[in-house]
C-alpha cells in the first residue's frame, strides 16, 4: 500500500519540484531592480504625460487647465488656479525623480498622495486604475529604487 502511495505521489512530486526550480530561476533573473526600474518608468510615463497635457511650452499652465481645475476637479480646499500649478508641476518633477531613482520613495509617496486625491476627489469610479498606480507607487515606497538608480549611487535608502 505505502508502495503505491509513493508511486502515485512521485509525479507530483516531480512536477512541484520543477515548478519551484523554474520559480527560482524566474526570481533570480527578474529582481528587486529590473522591477524597481520598470515601476518606475511606468508610472513617472502616466504621470509626466498627464502633466504635458496641463501646459504648454515648457510649463507654462494652459487656460483649459485652469478651467478643468475650475469646473470638473473642484478639489476642496485649494483653489483651482493653485491646484492645477501644483499638479503639473509635481506630475513633472516627481515623474522626472522617478526616472532618475533619485529620492524614489519620497516621490512615489507623492504620486501616492496625488492618486488618492484623484480617487477620492476627482475619479472616485476610476479605482482600478488608481489602484493599479497604488501597486506601483506603494512597491517603490517599500522597496526603494534598485541597483539602476542615482539613490544607490548617491547612498540614499
Amino acid at each position: 500500500m505505502d508502495t503505491i502511495r509513493i508511486i502515485a505521489a512521485s509525479p507530483l512530486t516531480h512536477l512541484r519540484a520543477g515548478w519551484n526550480a523554474a520559480a527560482d530561476l524566474v526570481s533570480r533573473c527578474i529582481g528587486h531592480s529590473l522591477l524597481a526600474l520598470i515601476c518606475r518608468v511606468s508610472i513617472a510615463a502616466i504621470f509626466f504625460m498627464s502633466g504635458r497635457t496641463k501646459v504648454t511650452g515648457f510649463l507654462t499652465i494652459t487656460q483649459g487647465t485652469y478651467a478643468l481645475f475650475r469646473d470638473e476637479y473642484k478639489i476642496p480646499l485649494i483653489p483651482p488656479e493653485i491646484a492645477a500649478h501644483i499638479a503639473a508641476y509635481s506630475e513633472h518633477l516627481f515623474s522626472l525623480l522617478l526616472v532618475l531613482g533619485l529620492f524614489t520613495r519620497g516621490a512615489a509617496l507623492a504620486l501616492l498622495g496625488m492618486t488618492t486625491v484623484i480617487e477620492v476627489f476627482v475619479y472616485p469610479d476610476a479605482w482600478p486604475t488608481h489602484l493599479s498606480w497604488a501597486g506601483l507607487l506603494l512597491y517603490m515606497i517599500a522597496r526603494g529604487g534598485g541597483w539602476l538608480s542615482l539613490d544607490q549611487a548617491l547612498g540614499v535608502k
